[in-house]
């Protein structure tokens, strides 16, 4: 190992009590989503860090209260060096009243050897393990060749998309490393679509009426939404065990690529016959796809079927998918990440990790999604790398392995020094 890079990783153990507050300060901004726009405090001491190491500050509003802020360290010699953006959100899982956690979810404590509090491994573990990296490069007087761009985003949590809008604000690098949880394994992710499928009536009917649109010579040419939307759930069940059938990928357990009736709004009042019913649907699908194939076999699936009923093929379902917000307009987009595994960023983030943990780094997909999908849509080429676990993730007594933390600000530091001194 290089003596520099020795020292530095020398350096994250001798410190790891600092490594640790830091992640207690973070974990101390209330920045839960759902309610969201309460992050500006927070972003503004990532800023302030930042600044202090010397790196140029972007922040701006993505929604009032909850700003992004990009820090960019431009290289030495920057046009002949691999550039990296880090990448992490600032938002946290919401937490209920209810919820019987050990102590307030954000005063964090230490016990048996781990941080409790929320956020901690969604994913501000991951943001102060870069930080505390970025800090110690800065105190050892290292100037990098390659540019580094650190982004602490909003919104991840509930579809807002913070990392889409680092995007289209121009942001690129050679590199991007998705600091969110993973277990410290090198993944690539699927991708998440929501969509509302609504049935619509072009007229209103009267419960009384209900016998002479269900029985012989009734002769009116009514239906209730309700009804029909059961069909249609009926024909997203024969897709999905179609796709179960036809499609895989590797990593993937048989059947990941789920479609999931997660809300049924309809009807109006029990004295109508339900004029209007509407599907908010949750579709999971693989790296190699995009939300706009799935999205378009689930139309047509949907609108074959509405052909083969008298009713719905005068009355077709109407399909609205995505969105910029599960709280402002009720629907979300995450892109899928297909990793490189040949990629030599891949390959160098692999060798940091083998390096620290003295065992082989894995190469796979998570489970979940995050914002990494937005860099690969951008044409970034994008890992996911964090510490933390999917089951502690959101949940009760959230929890971050102090060990885990430290290997994780170890590859890291080393990550960054190599894949910044790589040249072009």
């Amino acid at each position: 190992m290089d003596k520099v890079i020795k020292r530095l990783v020398e350096q994250v153990e001798d410190r790891k009590d600092e490594l640790v507050d830091l992640l207690k300060n973070l974990v101390q901004f209330k920045t839960p989503a759902p309610p969201a726009r309460n992050t500006e405090e927070a972003q503004q001491y990532v800023a302030a860090f930042l600044k202090e190491k010397g790196f140029e500050i972007d922040q701006w509003d993505v929604y009032p209260g909850d700003p992004n802020v990009v820090g960019v360290l431009k290289g030495a010699e920057s046009s002949n060096h691999k550039s990296l953006i880090i990448n992490g959100h600032m938002d946290v899982a919401e937490v209920s009243d209810d919820e019987e956690w050990m102590a307030d979810p954000f005063t964090p404590i230490v016990q048996d050897g781990a941080v409790i509090g929320r956020g901690t491994a969604d994913m501000k573990g991951g943001l102060a393990g870069a930080l505390f990296a970025i800090q110690l490069l800065h105190e050892a007087g290292i100037e990098l060749p390659g540019d580094l761009t650190f982004q602490s985003v909003i919104g991840e949590e509930v579809g807002e998309a913070g990392t889409l809008e680092c995007c289209n604000r121009g942001y690129k690098a050679d590199f991007a490393v998705v600091v969110d949880t993973s277990d410290l394994k090198i993944q690539g992710q699927g991708g998440v679509i929501t969509g509302w499928i609504t049935v619509k009536s072009k007229q209103t009917f009267h419960d009384g009426t209900r016998r002479e649109m269900i029985h012989a010579g009734g002769q009116l040419f009514g239906a209730s939404t309700i009804e029909k939307m059961a069909k249609i759930i009926q024909g997203l069940q024969e897709l999905e065990r179609h796709w179960a059938v036809t499609k895989s990928y590797q990593g993937f357990p048989p059947g990941t690529n789920t479609i999931n009736p997660a809300v049924i709004e309809g009807g109006r009042h029990p004295a109508f016959i339900a004029d209007e019913c509407r599907l908010w649907i949750t579709v999971h699908f693989y790296p190699n796809e995009t939300h706009e194939q799935v999205a378009k076999e689930v139309e047509e699936h949907i609108l074959a079927i509405a052909q083969a009923d008298p009713w719905l093929r005068e009355n077709l379902p109407a399909f609205e998918w995505g969105g910029s917000s599960m709280i402002v307009d009720r629907g979300e987009i995450f892109p899928s990440l297909e990793i490189d595994g040949e990629h030599p960023a891949v390959h160098t983030l692999m060798h940091s990790h083998e390096s620290i943990l003295k065992e082989g780094a894995e190469v796979g997909v998570s489970t979940t999604v995050n914002d990494g999908g937005w860099f690969g849509a951008a044409g970034i080429p994008a890992a996911i790398y964090g510490p933390g676990t999917l089951r502690e993730a959101h949940s009760v007594n959230e929890q971050l392995s102090i060990d885990q933390l430290v290997q994780f600000t170890k590859v890291m530091v080393t990550f960054i020094y190599q894949w910044c001194h790589t040249k072009k």
